[in-house]
């Protein structure tokens, strides 16, 4: 390189030098409160650099990477909270994001512009949340003090406020099998594509007014019989959400149309404990092909979760289950059987009996990577045997209404598809708000006899057993529960 040249570069590289110098002095940026909109950072400087690579020659002078000659644009800040300086090269993502914001302008304008999905400018807008290019408020799926008066510290806060939503959308109650626990087979005629799409923009909508990542989780019966399962699944995806399936086993070509769109965060199947009880429970021949339609999954890198409906039949099978499927699944967990619909034919799991099984379950599962722990009541283990505790069925304890909710085929939301929770119907009303609704809240709120209790963020135990129990899920805590006991 000539001196000419390398004069050129290293004024360049004094120039990020100094900037990044002067914004060390700078303060360090508050998030925007709950009532106030996203923003540009204000400590965001964008520089026009000449030469390229100068920040990772400035991030490491022993680089091999030697500056090159053309122009670069270079994003300095300061992140919010801890003031991390961040120095980076803008990506075409980042400007579109700021785009919106400096400009103030319609998203759906900019996508038309930019000649993209709309879903590409809330990715966008969103990935520049995350960096601290921009400064949003916080989420807006809260729990205030009125859910839990009495619950201090002890570092469970963090339960209190989810980053993101579910919806779980039961598209069609079309199945290929009859299952003996099934909640419903009931006969409800499926919405139109139109309606479909229109959902799927009322929960865009939805996520954007709660400050959320949105995850459309479809499912049924079996949701790839819904007539226009792709090209719903292609309208979910240009908005952005996180899409995974609850379904039966299909063919490997299904499976790769679904990746070319988009890929699936997860897909998880059932299987109800060892084979034979398993084919009593799902049909002859099924155990097997939820086992080749794991290697499918394999094959195409897809996660794979397998779910088991304890009952009182199966729980001596869960464990060997589980070291069965090792090397077969990424994740296995269970469900306590909710005793609704053909599921009241049969017997749950006997309660003297099912704290020793979650204990067991516990210790199995710190030598078994696949075993996850999903019930609410694990936590009540995991706190006796001073352990950490952990999020509970969704991440956030009992989720129903909360960060999570269920929407049947004609348009029904529901708390939580395992028990009768209606909110409402969102071609009535908007999912914002129903979620808003008292019907909502009450689910959200859980039962009177949990408040107070020290891991409720954690747990509030499973409302789809406390009403299959003939209890009230407004007033009695989990029938299983036995936090009275440690």
């Amino acid at each position: 390189m000539t001196d000419a040249k390398e004069f050129a570069w290293k004024s360049d590289l004094e120039r990020l030098e100094q900037a990044q110098q002067e914004l060390r002095k700078s303060f360090v940026p508050a998030l925007p409160e709950s009532n106030e909109p996203i923003c540009i950072n204000p400590t965001l400087n964008l520089l026009v650099m000449e030469w390229k690579h100068l920040c990772d020659f400035l991030h490491d002078r022993k680089t091999e990477i030697a500056p090159e000659e053309g122009q670069e644009l270079i994003l300095l800040y300061k992140k919010p909270q801890d003031g991390a300086i961040q120095m980076a090269p803008v990506t075409d993502s980042q400007l579109l994001a700021l785009k919106v914001y400096a400009e103030n302008l319609d998203r759906q304008a900019v996508a038309d512009e930019a000649e993209v999905d709309v879903g590409k400018v809330d990715e966008a807008i969103e990935d520049a949340c995350e960096l601290g290019l921009l400064l949003s408020p916080p989420s807006a799926i809260v729990r205030t003090g009125a859910h839990y008066p009495d619950v201090g510290s002890g570092g469970l806060e963090r339960y209190l406020q989810s980053d993101y939503f579910t919806l779980q959308w039961h598209v069609t109650q079309a199945c290929d099998l009859h299952c003996k626990h099934c909640y419903d087979r009931s006969t409800i005629s499926p919405l139109t594509l139109e309606q479909g799409i229109s959902i799927l923009d009322q929960f865009r909508e939805f996520v954007l007014d709660r400050r959320v990542h949105g995850q459309v989780t479809f499912t049924g019966g079996n949701p790839l019989l819904y007539a226009h399962f792709e090209e719903l699944y292609k309208e979910a995806a240009k908005r952005n959400f996180t899409i995974a399936i609850l379904g039966n086993p299909t063919t490997r070509d299904v499976i790769e149309s679904l990746q070319e769109i988009q890929p699936l965060s997860f897909y998880q199947v059932s299987l109800e404990g060892l084979q034979e009880h398993n084919d009593s429970i799902r049909g002859e021949g099924h155990f097997q092909r939820i086992m080749e339609f794991l290697t499918i999954l394999d094959d195409l890198s897809i996660y794979s979760m397998v779910m088991l409906t304890l009952t009182r039949e199966n729980m001596g099978q869960v464990l060997e289950l589980a070291e069965m499927l090792r090397d077969k699944v990424d994740l296995f967990t269970f469900n306590r059987l909710s005793q609704t619909g053909e599921g009241a034919a049969l017997a749950t799991a006997e309660k003297d009996a099912y704290k020793q099984f979650l204990e067991e379950y516990v210790e199995a599962a710190k030598s078994n990577p696949i075993m996850a722990l999903k019930d609410n009541l694990i936590n009540i283990v995991k706190e006796d045997q001073r352990e950490g505790l952990f999020g509970g069925c969704t991440g956030y304890g009992c989720g129903a209404a909360f960060n999570f909710c269920s929407l049947l085929p004609d348009g029904d939301m529901h708390a939580c598809r395992k028990f009768q929770s209606p909110i409402g119907n969102v071609l009535e009303s908007s999912i914002l708000e129903l979620y808003k609704s008292e019907a909502a809240e009450r689910y959200r709120l859980g039962p009177k006899e949990c408040r107070g209790c020290k891991i409720r963020p954690v747990c509030g135990g499973c409302q789809a057993v406390i009403q299959s129990s003939g209890l009230d899920i407004t007033l009695n805590k989990d029938p299983y529960c036995f936090i009275d006991e440690i």
